[in-house]
Order: C-alpha cells, then structure tokens, then sequence
C-alpha cells in the first residue's frame, strides 16, 4: 500500500488526515488494514508520514472510511502528487525543522492571514529588522545562525512575489509598529516597508490603534494558512520554543472566528496606511 518517501509537512498532514477520517469511521488500524489488504504496521507508518501513499490508495482508503466529501477527497489526493524538495530543504540541517515545515505549509496555502500585536509579520520583516529580533532571542544565537534565520525569513518572502500569488492579510496592533527594534533608522525603514509592501494587489495591511475599543484574542499572535478546503487550514502560533502547528477543526473555527474579530477592530486600508505613514515622519 505505501512507498518510502521523505517526511514532509504536506506529507505529515496527509497522513493525520487519513488517520482522522478511520477515527471518524470508528476503526482501529487493525480493522481499516484488514480491509484495505494491508497490515497495521503500514497503515501505521503512512498515518505518521513514514510512508508515503498513491493517489489511488487515498481514494481506496476514503471511500473504506466512508468519506463522501468530494473537496476534501480530491485535495488529499493532490498532496501525494507533490513530491518535489522546496528551497526550504536547503536550511535542513541547519534550522529547527518546525521552521522549515512552516515555509512548506506557506507555500501551499491559498490565503495566508497574520494577527500581530508586539511583532511585525515575518513576511514583512526587512533584513535589519529581522537581525535585530533574532539578535535579542532567548537563549542567545551565534552569529552564524543569526544569518541563517535572516536569511531563511527573508527567502520565505518570495509567497508574495510569486506568479499567482495567495493573498495575504495582516491586522498588526499600534504596538508593533511603535517597537523600536534597532533604533529609529531601522524601525523607520520598517515602517517604510510595511507602506510599500500594502500596495501589492494582493496584500492586505491594517492597524488596530491605541484607542481601540477593544481588541479580541489578548495579544495573542496567529498566523492561518488556508488549505484547498477549510478541513485542510493549519493555524500557527508562536511560542519560544518555536512555532506550533494546530489543525483541529474545532480550534481551527475559534481561530478563524478570532481573526475576523480582529479585522472588524482595525482600521480600514487607508487609515491604517495614514497612520503608518504618520509614524515613520516621527522618527
């Protein structure tokens, strides 16, 4: 049933998902193997991404488990035909591999939503931005993957420079933008490029103010890269010890409930851009 292929984040969801759709139909991995003609050994292993899957086994095993969401069917079946290494891969040995599965998630995803109340998004960090964050990281990085981490930041970039790119939107608290990371020099070319990077068509900027009324979530950041159906969306929280991954679609709701709370706070495009532009004439 299964070949051997690389782990990957696409291919990690892939097989969560197999494993969700035999938990819903109520079998052990005993029962589905039985009757999908394997053992529970590699059904195991395709389900934890050790072993990769064809497309046809996928529809075998979803039609076994009773799926009849055709959306959902066909978007599984896509991600087994993707098995091509991404830039990512060049930072393997060297980065933490929950960044690198963060770049893989981006570069899939058909929209791509940020909410940010101390930190710019990364994918609207500038190079002497980003160094001045890693360069205060707790515990302390060396130099060397000081550039790495720059680097890798800057190169994930590209989701927004691509052909037919996802759209992208951020809601950023007044907080983040009057951080003084590096000095005025640095913030005030941050806030230049914040202005410059929300005149892409595809790109959405907006801000909520100081005098805000409220603010939904607490100050909590989240990053939600939709999927080709909501089933598939990944919501990303960051925590110091790196980014974590959540995909169950019962928190996957709270947080898209979460993120239209908080575009409903903030100001609209061009205010937003007013009071950014205000900001960087001050410094």
């Amino acid at each position: 049933m299964a070949v051997r292929a690389p782990s990957t984040a696409r291919r990690a969801r892939l097989g969560a998902e197999l494993r969700k759709l035999r938990e819903r139909a109520g079998m052990t991995t005993t029962q589905a193997a039985d009757l999908l003609g394997t053992s529970s050994g590699q059904l195991s292993n395709i389900e934890v991404a050790r072993f990769g899957v064809s497309a046809d086994r996928v529809r075998v095993a979803a039609h076994t488990y009773s799926c009849t969401d055709k959306s959902l069917i066909d978007a599984l079946v896509a991600m087994t035909s993707d098995r091509k290494r991404g830039w990512w891969e060049e930072y393997r040995e060297i980065l933490p591999s929950k960044l690198l599965d963060l770049a893989e998630i981006e570069h899939h995803g058909t929209g791509l939503h940020a909410a940010h109340s101390i930190h710019i998004p990364g994918l609207l960090q500038t190079v002497d931005h980003a160094r001045e964050i890693y360069r205060q990281a707790v515990p302390e990085l060396p130099p060397p993957e000081i550039e790495h981490r720059v680097s890798y930041r800057i190169k994930r970039q590209e989701v927004l420079y691509r052909t037919n790119p996802a759209p992208y939107r951020a809601v950023i608290h007044e907080a983040a933008l009057r951080m003084m990371f590096g000095g005025p020099t640095i913030a005030r070319g941050q806030l230049q490029n914040l202005l410059e990077m929300s005149e892409l068509p595809h790109t959405t900027i907006r801000v909520i103010p100081f005098d805000a009324t409220c603010y939904p979530g607490s100050g909590q950041s989240v990053y939600y890269v939709r999927g080709p159906v909501p089933a598939l969306d990944t919501a990303q929280l960051d925590q110091s010890h790196g980014p974590v991954f959540i995909d169950a679609e019962a928190q996957l709701a709270q947080y898209r409930l979460l993120l239209e709370r908080l575009d409903d706070a903030a100001l609209d495009i061009e205010r937003s851009r007013e009071l950014i532009h205000k900001l960087a004439q001050r410094l």
